[in-house]
């Protein structure tokens, strides 16, 4: 099955009563145009996506597909992210937290509060930020939410 546009999201009204065969897009994966995957049911789909995609990226219950009764949805899966907080006391290390990791080219993402921040995991950047004053950072599995991203683009390019 071919999979070419999103017809909408599991959170429209008009899908409330469909049931729900959801593929997984890992975070890294959801601003690309072509994948072959599997559903949770074991149904195996190929999506082919137009441009629009590489700046809008596939969300949390994007709809693929759709039947009388039944729709492909995608998730995106928990992975392992560094949440950093900037103590209230020193917002301008706001600008240094955000600096560093725009300079390795890491997605950002708003987190749960005005001085909260989300970004992948790897260990040399939450030993960076551990090391700045007025920051704390700590790796946690979290569910990326891109209508908080603060990146131009998700990606994972690393120099």
């Amino acid at each position: 099955m071919l999979c070419e546009k999103i017809l909408g999201s599991m959170a429209d009204p008009a899908f409330a009563d469909c049931q729900a065969d959801y593929v997984e897009i890992e975070w890294h994966e959801a601003y690309k145009r072509l994948h072959q995957k599997t559903t949770g049911s074991g149904l195996e789909i190929g999506i082919r996506l137009d441009t629009d995609i590489l700046t809008r990226g596939l969300r949390e219950g994007d709809i693929l597909w759709q039947d009388d009764n039944w729709v492909i949805a995608v998730t995106i899966p928990p992975c392992e992210a560094i949440v950093i907080d900037v103590d209230a006391a020193h917002p301008d290390m706001v600008a240094k937290v955000c600096y560093e990791l725009g300079n390795k080219h890491a997605a950002l993402l708003w987190g749960e509060t005005e001085m909260q921040f989300v970004t992948p995991y790897n260990e040399p950047t939450l030993q960076l930020l551990n090391k700045l004053h007025g920051v704390t950072a700590c790796k946690k599995l979290v569910k990326f939410n891109f209508d908080k991203s603060i990146s131009s683009t998700v990606s994972s390019h690393t120099h």
